[in-house]
């Protein structure tokens, strides 16, 4: 990068890379650095970024390059720059959080999502239990309402999460009974974070839960979407694809 440039990359294009890897803005004043080139902004980014986020930018950026002309033509390097990255991967405070992703149109939902992961990117999970919580009921609604189950807006998150699984075991998409006791028992663990989010976050003006307990929370929570996703994905694969359900995210009060 001594020139300036990263990769073949074009302002434009490297804007559009990093946002898509880490969904930050590389051309972002915080990222001004000495001559404010793409190389430039790459250091500032890799200075101040936390190490997980790092570490999933250069992971994408070493995937891209090996596409750019098969093998890397300096492959020790490469090796190690790839052994860096995974060890910066392993940083991550929740190694599941690119798991809450929306599962429906809708650009609420989208910042929704955003401002969940962006509460970990900062490593201050405590400020983002309120918006975890709203984006798992509406992960939920959307999971089961694709399967026929009742919706309503009235219905609590962990009522959810127990007719999904319901539906789950149902249809046989459960294979063992450790899976269907851990699944179980996430009923109440979803029912506990109900009081979570109304007494213990910045929903209301309350005293937010400590950062050791509201990490906790969030592993559990996105341990759980993952496996739901995971689940869903394997089911369309078999069944054939099916219509998503688009703005299921646009009511979000945020």
């Amino acid at each position: 990068m001594s020139s300036g440039y990263v990769l073949d990359f074009i302002n434009r294009t490297f804007s559009e890379f990093v946002l898509d890897s880490t969904g930050k803005d590389i051309f972002s004043s915080k990222y001004e650095y000495e001559s404010g080139s793409k190389a430039n902004r790459l250091r500032a980014f890799w200075n101040q970024e936390p190490n997980h986020v790092v570490g999933k930018l250069m992971s994408d950026l070493l995937e891209y390059y090996s596409e750019l002309g098969g093998e890397p033509k300096e492959k020790v390097l490469f090796e190690n720059c790839s052994e860096i990255a995974k060890r910066l991967l392993q940083g991550a405070p929740v190694p599941d959080i690119d798991a809450i992703e929306p599962n429906a149109g809708g650009r609420s939902f989208e910042r929704l999502a955003q401002s969940v992961r962006d509460a970990i990117d900062r490593n201050e999970p405590e400020v983002g239990l309120d918006h975890l919580h709203t984006f798992v009921v509406k992960y939920l609604r959307v999971v089961c309402k694709k399967h026929g189950i009742s919706t309503e807006r009235g219905k609590p998150l962990h009522s959810l999460m127990g007719e999904y699984i319901k539906y789950l075991k149902q249809e046989g998409l459960i294979e063992s009974q450790m899976t269907d006791r851990i699944l179980k028992s996430s009923i109440s663990t979803m029912e506990a974070f109900n009081l979570v989010r109304n007494e213990q976050s910045l929903a209301h003006d309350n005293p937010i839960l400590g950062y050791d307990e509201s990490l906790l929370i969030f592993n559990h929570v996105a341990s759980a979407i993952r496996f739901i996703t995971a689940i869903e994905d394997r089911a369309e694969e078999d069944e054939g694809p099916v219509d998503h359900i688009e703005n299921e995210g646009d009511d979000i009060p945020f």
